[in-house]
């Protein structure tokens, strides 16, 4: 099976999960947990209890967090190539969520935005692996020289490449036409409906999926409730699977994830696009089912 090396970032995710609606000025009971995250390190996890030989590049602080993280990544089975920051502490993120499952993040990079050329590892580069970035990496200007770099090793070495968008308000901040240069020799695109809008400004992830094959041999489109969606150029209609049912929705926090985690290794198999859709999917649906962004250690 092909060796997947993830560059991205590394969390501390605190999640609060409100019992009831929110009471605006005022305090909501809410469970608060925390959990390992960060989009690409949760990726490189889910790809190891998956079976697949992966590394997780990154950079994590000298903090005690930042140990834990490390700890559990090495725990799934991952190479964990993280480099240690003397000055910044580990990234967290605040993951509210609300009664109904709706989730807002609040993100604090940390040594994230701290990710050097000089962090990536060469002797993961080589023909016959594949590259997967967090998009986080790219849009963040404190790591973009270090994501820039990976690509553009990756691309030298012969390697396949795949990028995640990472979320849809930093790809506004940042804009299309910027995050479309940074990843040229993308034979994937990763996104959700709402990133893919942001690309391209159409709300129907069919049409946006056919725009942005115009920079991109290869889409796919998380669309939550509705499945996901592949397309390449020459197609007359994309190739859609629906979503796996879900008895109850605890947290969504890394659905997305583990979408990625479960549709890379069935398509860098070559397998049929369908036939990958419906593996992320199933990951997905599993993610939802219990709190926190990663696999159940």
């Amino acid at each position: 099976m092909t060796r997947v090396v993830v560059v991205g970032d590394l969390m501390t995710d605190a999640v609060a999960r409100a019992a009831y609606p929110l009471a605006k000025g005022s305090d909501t009971p809410a469970s608060v947990t925390m959990h390992g995250g960060g989009s690409g390190a949760n990726v490189a996890a889910w790809l190891s209890v998956e079976g697949v030989e992966v590394a997780f590049v990154g950079r994590r602080g000298s903090d005690v967090a930042g140990r834990n993280r490390d700890m559990e990544l090495m725990g799934y089975g991952v190479d964990a190539r993280l480099v240690m920051d003397p000055e910044r502490p580990t990234g967290t993120c605040v993951v509210l969520v609300t009664h109904k499952g709706d989730r807002t993040m609040m993100s604090d990079p940390g040594a994230n935005a701290a990710l050097l050329p000089d962090d990536i590892p060469a002797d993961l580069f080589t023909a016959g692996a594949h590259l997967h970035l967090s998009g986080y990496s790219l849009l963040n200007e404190g790591s973009r020289k270090a994501a820039l770099h990976a690509l553009r090793i990756a691309r030298n070495a012969g390697m396949s490449i795949s990028v995640d968008g990472a979320s849809s308000s930093p790809l506004k901040r940042a804009g299309a036409e910027p995050f479309f240069e940074w990843t040229q020799g993308t034979k994937l695109l990763l996104v959700s409906s709402s990133e893919a809008e942001a690309l391209t400004g159409r709300e129907e992830p069919e049409l946006a999926a056919k725009v942005l094959t115009a920079w991109y041999p290869q889409v796919v489109i998380k669309m939550g409730d509705d499945g996901a969606l592949w397309y390449t150029n020459g197609r007359p209609e994309p190739v859609v699977v629906p979503a796996e049912p879900v008895e109850k929705v605890i947290d969504g926090t890394g659905a997305g994830d583990a979408f990625a985690a479960g549709f890379l290794p069935a398509w860098l198999e070559g397998k049929p696009p369908a036939e990958a859709l419906t593996a992320g999917c199933r990951l997905a649906a599993k993610a939802v089912g219990h709190l926190g962004a990663r696999p159940e250690l």
